[in-house]
């Protein structure tokens, strides 16, 4: 890729993955190696790209490349919080967990608010299999941290690896109450209730697959939950005639949608697109991943 644009333009897109946050660590590891080849161009900009290319580099597993960046950092910074926090990073991801915790616990005695380490602490409870643990510090987390949507999002994935999708589906609660107009948590929090079962939770489903379809008519996954949903509740033997009634309408608007869905497909795209799109269908499950 860094071969394939300019140096500036190189630099424009780390910034504006910075400002996103966006997590393209392979990309940004060669797009930063290239751009620190010219770091004197950055400025004081340079730091920030330092950093950005250290945690790059510990995603991809390139432990080198994050130490030559961290030593970089800490001469210039030796007592900064975020280079120790980038070291806690690196033992980490050297299986250090031990090492990495004693980091973070004396980054917490300075700073006990600080956000960002005592997510790194859930980290590491998940990357020892200690689910359960890790389920405990995120809730007091949360505690005093409510408004953070990707916690919850967190806190969602680790209830359903514990198949406790009762409180699985009360994170997505929390979620859908703070942003009601994102359709991928109606979708989510429908899946999830979707895969609890019972004709009460299959209900509930139907109804927040139907809104995140109103939200987003493109989602396709809410579309097809919709479908599976209805389906299931028009073939329940106690439902009343007005409900199959309902249901099988819902069924079948919700087909005919995914039909017109997959002709417009079918026209606009190139063939391969449509054959992703077939599979896609096909196997779809409506199971939380």
């Amino acid at each position: 890729m860094a071969t394939c644009i300019s140096w500036d333009e190189a630099r424009e897109q780390l910034k504006k993955w910075r400002e996103e946050n966006a997590r393209q660590s392979a990309e940004t590891l060669e797009l930063g190696e290239y751009v620190l080849l010219n770091h004197k161009k950055l400025g004081d900009e340079v730091w920030a790209v330092y950093e950005q290319v250290c945690i790059a580099a510990l995603d991809v597993g390139d432990i080198e490349e994050a130490v030559g960046c961290i030593e970089a950092l800490k001469t210039k910074f030796p007592q900064s919080k975020r280079v120790k926090r980038l070291q806690g990073m690196k033992l980490e991801a050297q299986g250090r967990f031990e090492d990495a915790k004693l980091v973070y616990d004396e980054l917490l005695k300075e700073d006990p608010s600080n956000a960002m380490i005592r997510k790194r602490l859930v980290a590491i409870l998940k990357a020892q299999d200690r689910i359960g643990d890790a389920i405990k510090e995120l809730n007091r987390y949360l505690e005093s941290f409510m408004a953070d949507h990707e916690a919850w999002l967190e806190l969602s994935d680790l209830y359903i690896q514990e198949q406790n999708y009762s409180k699985a589906a009360f994170c997505f609660e929390e979620l859908i109450m703070s942003n009601p107009h994102n359709h991928l948590y109606h979708q989510r929090y429908a899946e999830i209730r979707y895969t609890q079962g019972g004709v009460e939770s299959m209900e509930i489903a139907r109804k927040y697959f139907a809104q995140a379809v109103k939200l987003n008519s493109n989602n396709i996954r809410a579309l097809y939950g919709l479908f599976l949903a209805s389906t299931h509740l028009a073939s329940q033997q106690k439902a009343s005639g007005k409900s199959k009634k309902d249901n099988t309408r819902y069924a079948t608007w919700a087909s005919q949608q995914l039909a017109h869905r997959y002709r417009l497909a079918e026209r606009k795209e190139p063939e391969h697109q449509v054959l992703h799109l077939e599979k896609m269908i096909d196997s779809l499950q409506i199971t939380p991943s």
